[in-house]
């Protein structure tokens, strides 16, 4: 009797642990949270899209050496968002420093205010974007690499996100 109320308790544990370290980093978060940002401003929902995500891990492997933030060769053909954090920073972490540069953002002039970043948010809202694919690695920096695809890709000049 001991022996399966021990396993019952490392099983339930092992469970939580997973639970814990695949919560806001699985496909639905990442929606989700994109798709909280997007209603608020009358965007459409955007969708999970496997080859987007599959393209996202890709180019997340290739910067686990450092964690650098650097733009992917593709750039140009899918829209992207990059985050690096800590500790235990999560796929709706990076989502949420994303869209915390919407009060950056001035609509009337559709632009970023007094020299501030916000194209990460205006990703987010994009219109366009209907597909999204995204990944996260541990870097050999003990950091956290984030980036998240777009398809169709927004930022486009002269155009307005919403």
């Amino acid at each position: 009797m001991g022996y399966s109320h021990n396993m019952s308790l490392v099983c339930a544990i092992l469970i939580a642990y997973l639970h814990f370290f695949y919560a806001q980093n699985a496909p639905q978060d990442y929606v989700n949270t994109h798709n909280q940002a997007r209603k608020e401003v009358g965007v459409g929902p955007v969708k999970w899209d496997a080859k987007l995500a599959k393209f996202a891990e890709n180019y997340a492997n290739q910067r686990k050496t450092n964690c650098a933030l650097h733009n992917s060769p593709h750039s140009s053909k899918y829209g992207e968002n990059l985050a690096t954090g800590s500790g235990e920073f999560t796929g709706m972490d990076a989502v949420k420093l994303w869209i915390s540069k919407k009060g950056n953002y001035d609509y009337k002039s559709n632009s970023c205010i007094q020299n501030r970043s916000c194209g990460s948010y205006i990703q987010v809202v994009w219109r366009k974007s209907t597909l999204i694919g995204c990944a996260r690695v541990k870097c050999n920096t003990n950091g956290w690499f984030v980036i998240c695809s777009y398809d169709p890709p927004g930022n486009i000049e002269g155009e307005k996100p919403y």
